[in-house]
């Protein structure tokens, strides 16, 4: 591709820049060749003149288009530069948040500073299994694919992690070694992945220090390989170390710190277990307080101290030990604190009693005199003698701190011994999995000899890096068939060679080492002379002649020679350390022991297990005489050879690399340094990869690939079928070198550049296209809008030119009307004159008229007036004469009969004294005397015959009289108040008068109040006035504030309400929640109950070898004493005596299920106590208030009872005399009489049976007629209240009255007499009968109160007992009383048992007697009778069984039923042929059957082997969803059933009648139903897992990578790490493939008669898991995350939705389970750059959680230039807005949640009796009843 073509006007390139590295720019004309300058816009806004170098004529380095920015992969960039890779590394690092970026083979994870969610359980989960490629960059992903590989390739993998201090290497391994923790498990109990991530805090605490570059910088190099056996589980781990900064021990820098462990012993001083250590603060140890920062920030030393001493536990490391080991650190820091007094020059002394030196001699356990001589002494050896001689203050400081340097590094060597031991298994290992956590490349101001080491280590590595990216290379060259040329790439040989051959440095410096006088200066030298000008990458600073430099890979460093020979030798004088030897600390000599094993002390020697072996960092003794070259062998050489040795590890290994790159020097969270990346990009080998890359073909695609991108370049024609030929033929056209591509068996591959130039093509197109599409669009709008224009010119056109007629006709109308208007106004002008004249003079006229009228009137009535007056006056003079006349006549007339009146009374008075007048008026007197004798004789007589009549009512009156008395007294008291009352009545007249009195006063001051008042009136008509105008404000406000109220209630109600969903919604979550943790726990229980199981399994197959003659039993055997067993409360209770009758040869182990069971049931009965206490105690008062009515009931009870009970004589009198009758008759037949009399056919015996017929059925009438009256007689009997027995006296006298005549009073009186006997009687046997019962009420009372009273006291007692007695006496006791309890039981159930057979033995003795009856009958027909009689053949039918839904099947047939309808039932041909739910129903009618026969034994065996059969079915067969969907349909039917047949009210209103009769009698199960519920729920759960494991593998597929719609998203560039493809090819998943599966779910459960509540639970459930999978694959790839793919996302839910709909499932919630990933893909299409779109978003999407809105907005790609990013801004506006959202920081959904399961009660139709057990089933031993 000619330059001239790439370099035209608007092209970006990149320039070098001081500052920035690199700065974009943009070309503002064309390039032609021989240009010298170009002329560049750089993105500030300025114009620049870029020079070309004259020289090199290079043309500055071309930007990859804005397409490709941001790749996963670096590879994947068309233009494959330096600035290339550090542009794509900034975008993600700082607008996307994305911290890993592959480069090839390399994963470059960058250091974020700050905790990322993006290491949880939940992404692990995410990336097991996946490809590489199809994931986001992530370190889960390298672990992955070693994991993989190692399983897949057989061949240990390892996983090299590198880069500077401080950039992430401790933590990229830490989180891959719990990678393979979690996802490999363990192959044992032993918990080894929890020891292996328990190995890291015991490292860090001892190996990491903070240093000014990292906080917990790791200051030695560690391979750890971790072991799998052959199902690649964890087994054990090995660690190696390598190169310890033991000098870090001594000596800290500024700002940095010495190694954790002792900062956090130092922070644990005050524990009580350390007191012993005599420690202190940090700052208070030389050791520790060098640095000046003894404490980081955000740590807790503390904390970590426990968290480390936890490690060493779990480790098991003992306490003895890890006590041992604090003790050495802390004797290092106090003899760090060890001073030194100079004598002279060359020797000095230790103060006497010197407390830091005693205080290590006493933990070290050595003498003080001995090592405080030995640290200011040495001694020298000569041929013949050896000398003490005393050493200078420097070089006692100096052998104290190498002493020092030495005890730490002999401990951090034991440490890691112990803690391999710990790690090492038993198991052989198959394979391995290496992670190398090691130093980068380092250069420093001052470099020395561990820089020289490290970057020597680093040089190897990139050696071995080079050589494996190169073999890759050529090896996909060649599986593609590519023509293969020599890739130049730098080899870092020469500089090895320089480092380690023969004479090299470290030869040198080992040479140096054994010179007695040898000296960095000397040593320095002969490097000098060795390879200055005969090495290329070697020199020699211009201004010093103690050091050198060496140009390595990534970068010249310079080494100062000074301090090289004394740290290769690491001396240490050999008398100090023979004082430690010989110390009482037993742990101290084992540091220093070379040729003996160490004790460990996480194992006995027992144990059989042998310690792995390290590569010691000492060599071992040659010679035990040769103590003199016990520490002779250098650093340099352990550290080249252990070198040598890793690798040749790596080298037999599969590597795969991780470069950690460090952003900034400052630790600032996402902040990135362009220059401190630039060196670290270079020094790790990640430009090289890249330049590798570019070297040959580094773009590659597939042709499908190619042909979906590049199909807009390609015409019709040149499409074939063949896509290879296809691709072909477009690229020849494209392109014309054909050196820039090669054809590939399956890719295309090409150089750097041209996917570039193909995609500036293709965008050319693409532009092309857009600017046709966006001239006809635009063109067509302005046609629309003209025609628009037009058609509204035209209509305000026509709706003017209307207007302006219809105002002209208005203007004709208004004249036309003017005119007319004129006209009828003058008319009535003229008329009005008219009528007012008239009017005026009919007005005069009536006025004249009147006035005359008027005087004449006025004239008349005068006249009359004074008629009238004359009248009255001439009437009055005239009454008044006649009544003076009368007056005086009337006077006369009274004096004179006066007169007349005396004279007679004088006469008369004068006559009354004579006798005459007396004879006169008695005559006749006598006659009537005579009369009235006799009449008073006849009442004489009439008077006895009453008195005698009356004497027997003399006792009545007497009580009437004595009532009359006191209505007498009454009345006469009545009479004194009436007394009292008249006198109150005058007192109440004269205080009348003086109220009359009062009256007229109070008149008088009423007329002044009155007047009072109306002036009152006036004011308060007022004050009214003010107070109306006050009162209409106050309306007004009330108004106001009602609507205020009204408003404010308003709000109250929505807020409650509001409060009240949200309160429900919290309840229903709780619910959820609380089923949720039960279904997990019971998840969890059958999870180790396999786990048991299979333990089991193993045991026996470990422990039970087979022997001859051994018999192995059926597989389908179950004991019905297993752990599944389960039983009723009866079954229970009647297995205890048979259990404790049992002996028992060892004492068994507590079950606590049954001390739960035991214990509820205790606390049942006491509450079943307490309701009969307080019910007895209700009964007593009842029978208390039944005794007081009694005593007041009265003695005389009505006739009618009397006539009741005589009725009920009469009526079993004659019952009796039927009886005899019948009898009789009964004797009569049954005698032997003649033949012709009794034969059947004879007259006498026909009426004699008619008799007995008509008797029994009149017996029968009779009968029921008894039962009636005893019925009414106690209903009234009880009915009758006490009445008074005293009536009202005027009743009784009426009654008198009434039967005088009668003559009934005798009769009456003795009826009531013998009423009342009767009643007494009655009375009297009611009373013993309540009497007994409340005597027995009592007893029962007084007998729970004393079984109170002991269980109290049992109570009290076992709460004195420690608890294991306390459970042991309390399941005595209860088994106790149970036992009592069974006895009793047992007792009743022999009586009826007794009552039974005495039943049967009657029914016999019937059975007998009516054969004994029938035979005679038939001897008594003659034999010429029954050879007369023709017998005709008669068709006898059988009449149809009426079956109870019942099966009866034997005890020992048990198994084969079990075996036949579980074990061994394909769920296939059942669920096709037969009804749903069959295996259900067949084992509830059993089970039916044996709660008919009231077998206990038998329900619970038959109950415990269902149970335990489904689950070995589903153990069995487990992964099969027809299985386990068979077995979750029956299981649900079988608990539906025994609800709907239990006899519960609540069940039984579902049922018919018929059904009503089926339900269980004996055995309540509701126990079992439990059980049997849980077991459902396992089920369930089971099937969730089976739908996963199938629908997992085609979720990613179907609903993200497969097009639906074709044509929408193109395919990006990839680099080396491939994705999966997301075209479909032939084998791939689509969503056609997921909704054919769904659908083969459905039928199968459809089929099965699932429930289809439960149905719509499991499509929830399935629609949940392809929701959380997708949503969380798409979180995870970026390449999904763009516009194209939201669309193809709505579609494939919409088609879920469908499938929904067409099934009937819409309102199983399975839609709203698709609402995160709804929202997700609405997301990745709705606009992203206003403020109201982020408002927008914020409201759309509240099924998302703030963290997965930032993660798809970050993730966001544009798939082609014409789609925008979303910027950071955007970004941050979308966390402002959602920071008060309160959501889980989680980022991806729980793909392994289950809703929790419900199991509604839904009742079968089916009766049982019509089912029909097929014979395939094979269960011919069972039998309907």
């Amino acid at each position: 591709m000619a330059a001239s073509q790439l370099y035209t006007k608007f092209a970006r390139v990149w320039i070098p820049d001081p500052e920035e590295v690199w700065k974009s720019a943009e070309l503002l004309k064309d390039y032609k060749p021989g240009d010298k300058v170009l002329l560049l816009h750089l993105e500030e806004g300025k114009d620049l003149e870029y020079r070309l170098d004259p020289k090199t004529k290079e043309l500055p380095h071309l930007r990859n288009p804005d397409i490709l920015v941001g790749e996963n992969d670096l590879t994947a960039l068309s233009y494959l530069h330096e600035p290339a890779v550090l542009h794509n590394l900034r975008v993600r690092f700082i607008d996307s948040k994305l911290i890993y970026t592959y480069c090839g083979i390399v994963l470059v994870a960058i250091n974020p500073y700050e905790q990322l969610p993006i290491y949880g359980e939940d992404i692990i989960n995410a990336y097991s299994g996946q490809n590489m490629g199809d994931m986001d960059p992530h370190i889960f992903a390298v672990a992955e694919e070693a994991y993989k590989q190692m399983a897949r390739d057989e061949r240990n993998q390892s996983i090299i992690v590198s880069g500077e201090s401080g950039a992430g290497k401790t933590v990229s391994a830490k989180y891959a070694m719990r990678y393979f923790a979690t996802v490999s498990g363990s192959a044992s109990e032993a918990n080894v992945e929890e020891k292996v991530l328990a190995s890291n805090p015991i490292m860090e605490s001892i190996g990491n220090a903070k240093t000014t570059r990292n906080d917990n910088s790791s200051r030695f190099g560690k391979y750890i390989e971790i072991g799998f056996d052959k199902r690649y589980r964890i087994i054990g781990a090995n660690m190696r170390t390598y190169l310890l900064e033991k000098s870090r021990v001594v000596f800290q820098a500024e700002e940095e710190r010495n190694y954790h462990i002792f900062y956090q012993l130092c922070a644990s001083a005050k524990l009580p277990e350390f007191k012993m250590l005599r420690l202190g603060n940090a700052d208070h140890f030389h050791y520790t307080k060098q640095g000046g920062s003894p404490v980081i920030e955000g740590i807790d030393d503390a904390k970590e101290m426990a968290h480390t001493r936890q490690a060493c536990t779990l480790l098991g490391i003992s306490e003895n030990y890890q006590m041992g080991i604090f003790r050495i650190l802390a004797g290092i820091l106090h003899l760090g604190n060890v001073g030194f007094t100079s004598r002279d020059s060359d020797s000095c002394t230790i103060p006497p009693k010197h407390e830091p030196l005693s205080i290590f001699c006493d933990l070290m356990g050595v003498d003080y005199e001995e090592m405080c001589h030995w640290l200011c002494h040495r001694k020298l050896a000569t041929a013949t003698e050896t000398y003490i001689k005393p050493i200078s203050k420097l070089q006692a400081t100096n052998a104290r701190d190498a002493l020092a340097k030495h005890i730490y590094a002999k401990l951090f060597n034991w440490i890691v011994d112990h803690v391999n031991q710990a790690l090492h298994s038993a198991v052989k290992q198959h394979s391995f999995i290496g992670v190398l956590d090691i130093y980068g490349f380092e250069t420093f101001e001052i470099n020395s000899f561990e820089q020289f080491c490290i970057n020597y280590a680093n040089e190897k590595l990139q050696q071995q890096f080079n050589l494996h990216v190169f073999k890759l290379e050529q090896e996909e060259y060649m599986k593609e068939q590519i023509p293969w040329t020599l890739i130049d790439f730098y080899d870092n040989q020469p500089c090895i060679n320089l480092i380690e051959s023969k004479l090299g440095i470290l030869d040198l410096l080992d040479e140096e080492c054994k010179m007695p006088k040898g000296t960095d200066d000397t040593w320095a030298q002969k490097l000098y002379n060795t390879h200055l000008n005969k090495c290329a990458l070697f020199e020699k600073p211009r201004l010093s002649n103690k050091a050198f430099i060496i140009q390595h890979f990534a970068d010249k460093v310079e080494y100062q020679c000074e301090g090289f020979l004394e740290k290769n030798k690491d001396t240490v004088y050999e008398e100090q350390i023979k004082v430690l030897k010989s110390s009482k600390f037993k742990m101290l000599p084992e540091l220093f022991q070379d040729d003996e094993k160490a004790i460990s002390p996480t194992s006995a020697t027992s144990s059989g297990r042998t310690p792995l072996t390290r590569i010691p960092a000492k060599p071992t003794k040659g010679r035990p005489g040769q103590t003199a070259k016990e520490h002779k062998k250098t650093v340099g050489h352990q550290f080249r050879n252990s070198l040598h040795l890793l690798m040749e590890t790596l080298n037999a290994t599969t590597p795969h690399y991780v470069r950690c790159i460090k952003p900034n020097d400052f630790k600032f969270p996402f902040t990135f340094d362009e220059k401190r990346a630039v060196q670290q990009l270079r020094a790790c080998g990640v430009l090289e990869t890249i330049r590798i890359s570019a070297a040959g073909f580094p773009s590659r695609w597939t042709y499908q690939e190619f042909f979906s991108r590049y199909r807009v370049l390609m015409k019709q024609k040149d499409v074939l079928s063949d896509r290879k030929q296809t691709c072909k033929n477009v690229l020849e056209n494209l392109i014309p070198d054909k050196d820039k591509y090669q054809f590939g068996k399956t890719k295309i591959f090409f150089r750097a550049g041209q996917v570039a130039y193909l995609e500036k093509l293709r965008a050319d197109k693409l532009r092309a296209a857009c600017i046709r599409i966006q001239k006809t669009i635009r063109g067509w709008l302005q046609r629309k809008k003209y025609l628009r224009m037009r058609k509204a010119a035209i209509t305000v056109q026509r709706y003017v030119r209307g207007y302006q007629a219809r105002c002209y006709a208005k203007f004709l109308r208004r004249t036309k009307a003017a005119t007319i208007i004129q006209k009828y106004w003058r008319m009535y002008v003229v008329h009005r004159k008219y009528k007012s004249k008239r009017a005026a003079t009919i007005v005069l006229q009536s006025y004249l008229r009147g006035y005359l009228a008027r005087n004449r009137y006025r004239k008349i009535l005068r006249d009359h007036k004074a008629v009238i007056i004359q009248k009255w006056v001439r009437g009055w003079l005239a009454r008044t004469y006649y009544k003076r006349s009368l007056h005086a006549i009337i006077y006369l007339q009274c004096c004179l009969r006066r007169m007349i009146a005396k004279r007679e009374l004088k006469k008369l008075k004068i006559e009354a004294r004579s006798v005459e007048r007396y004879k006169k008026l008695h005559i006749g007197m006598e006659n009537k005397i005579m009369q009235l004798q006799r009449k008073v004789d006849e009442q004489n007589k009439d008077y006895k015959c009453l008195m005698e009549k009356l004497t027997h009512l003399e006792g009545i009156y007497n009580s009437e009289t004595e009532k009359l008395r006191s209505d007498l007294e009454r009345l006469q008291l009545s009479e004194e108040e009436a007394k009292i009352a008249a006198g109150r009545v005058l007192s109440l007249q004269e205080e009348v008068a003086k109220l009359r009195k009062d009256l007229e006063q109070t008149r008088s001051e009423k007329k002044s109040i009155e007047e009072r008042a109306d002036r009152y009136k006036q004011e308060t008509e007022q004050v009214v006035s003010t107070l109306k105008e006050e009162n209409t404000l106050l309306k007004q406000e009330k108004e106001a504030l009602n609507h205020l109220i009204v408003e404010q209630a308003k709000e109250m109600t929505e807020t409650m309400e509001k409060k009240l969903v949200e309160e429900t919604k919290q309840l229903e979550l709780d619910l959820n929640d609380e089923r949720l943790r039960y279904q997990n726990l019971l998840n969890e229980f059958s999870r180790l109950e396999e786990r048991y199981d299979d333990l089991k399994e193993e045991m026996t197959l470990m422990l039970n070898v087979p022997k001859p003659g051994h018999k192995r039993t059926d597989s389908t055997h179950s004991s019905n004493e297993s752990e599944y067993t389960f039983s009723t409360e009866i079954a229970e209770t009647e297995d205890i005596p048979l259990r404790t009758e049992e002996p028992s040869e060892k004492k068994v182990p507590l079950d606590m299920s049954l001390f739960l069971k035991l214990q509820k049931r205790v606390t049942e009965l006491e509450q079943e106590k307490q309701v009969m206490q307080d019910e007895l105690d209700r009964k007593e008062e009842q029978v208390l208030r039944s005794k007081a009515k009694e005593e007041e009931r009265p003695q005389i009870r009505g006739a009618e009872l009397e006539y009741e009970s005589l009725k009920r004589q009469e009526l079993e009198s004659e019952n009796k005399k039927l009886k005899n009758e019948l009898n009789e008759l009964r004797k009569a037949l049954s005698e032997k009489s003649a033949p012709e009399v009794t034969a059947p056919g004879a007259p006498a015996y026909r009426v004699l049976m008619e008799q007995l017929t008509s008797v029994s059925e009149e017996l029968d009438v009779r009968k029921e007629e008894v039962l009636i009256l005893r019925s009414q007689l106690v209903s009234q009997k009880e009915a009758i209240q006490p009445k008074n027995t005293m009536t009202d006296a005027t009743v009784l006298l009426e009654d008198v009255q009434k039967m005088k005549d009668k003559g009934e009073i005798a009769q009456a009186y003795i009826g009531l007499k013998e009423t009342n006997r009767l009643l007494e009687s009655q009375l009297q046997s009611q009373k013993r009968s309540h009497e007994n019962e409340a005597e027995a009420l009592r007893g029962e009372i007084q007998n729970l109160k004393e079984e109170n009273n002991r269980q109290q006291q049992l109570l009290a007692q076992n709460l004195q007992l420690p608890p294991e007695a306390r459970i042991e006496a309390s399941l005595q006791h209860e088994i106790t009383r149970l036992t009592n309890e069974n006895l009793d039981l047992m007792e009743q159930l022999e009586k009826q048992d007794k009552t039974v057979r005495k039943l049967k033995k009657q029914l016999k003795v019937f059975a007998k007697k009516i054969g004994e009856l029938e035979v005679g009958q038939m001897e008594n027909i003659s034999p010429g009778q029954i050879i007369d009689e023709p017998i005709r053949p008669v068709n006898i039918p059988r009449k149809e069984k009426d079956f109870q839904g019942m099966l009866e099947y034997k005890k020992e047939d048990e198994q084969k039923l079990v075996k036949n309808l579980i074990l061994e039932l394909k769920p296939r041909g059942v669920a096709v042929n037969l009804i749903p739910g069959l295996p259900a129903y067949i084992l509830f009618m059993c089970v039916r059957h044996a709660d008919y026969l009231n077998d206990d034994q038998k329900v619970r065996s038959l109950l415990t082997s269902t149970i335990n059969s489904i689950k070995k079915v589903l153990k069995k067969r487990g992964d099969d969803f027809e299985t386990v969907s068979f077995w979750l349909s029956n299981t649900c039917r079988f608990l539906h059933c025994l609800k709907q047949y239990s006899g519960e009210e609540g069940f039984m209103k579902h049922n018919t009648s018929r059904q009503n009769e089926h339900c269980l009698t004996n055995f309540d199960l509701a126990e079992y139903r439990q059980v049997l519920s849980d077991l459902a729920i396992q089920i369930y759960q089971q099937l969730v897992r089976v739908l996963e494991n199938i629908l997992q593998p085609m979720i990613v597929s179907g609903m993200l990578e497969h097009e639906t719609i074709q044509g929408v998203s193109g395919v990006k560039p990839t680099g080396l790490r491939k994705r999966t493809s997301s075209i479909a090819d032939e084998g791939t998943y689509t969503l056609d493939s997921i909704l054919r599966q769904l659908s083969s779910f459905h039928s199968v459960m459809c089929q099965h008669g699932m429930d289809p509540e439960l149905i719509k639970q499991v499509a929830k459930q399935m629609f949940y898991i392809v929701g959380a999978i997708t949503l969380n694959n798409l979180l995870l790839r970026k390449d999904m995350c763009s516009w194209s793919k939201g669309m193809q996302i709505r579609y494939n839910v919409s088609q879920l939705e469908e499938w929904l709909r067409d099934k009937n499932l819409m309102n199983s919630g399975a839609k709203e389970t698709l609402e995160p990933l709804i929202q997700a893909a609405q997301l990745l299409q709705v606009k992203k750059k206003t403020d109201d779109d982020a408002e927008a978003i914020c409201s759309m999407c509240n099924a998302l959680t703030t963290a997965q809105i930032v993660k798809v907005l970050n993730l966001y790609t544009p798939v082609n230039e014409f789609e925008e990013r979303v910027s950071v801004s955007f970004i941050r506006t979308i966390q402002m807005r959602l920071r008060d959202r309160k959501d889980s920081p989680q980022l991806l959904m729980d793909a392994k949640h289950i809703f929790p399961v419900t199991f509604p009660f839904n009742p079968s139709s089916l009766a049982l009796e019509t089912i029909q057990i097929p014979a395939s089933l094979g269960l011919g031993f069972i039998a309907r009843v």
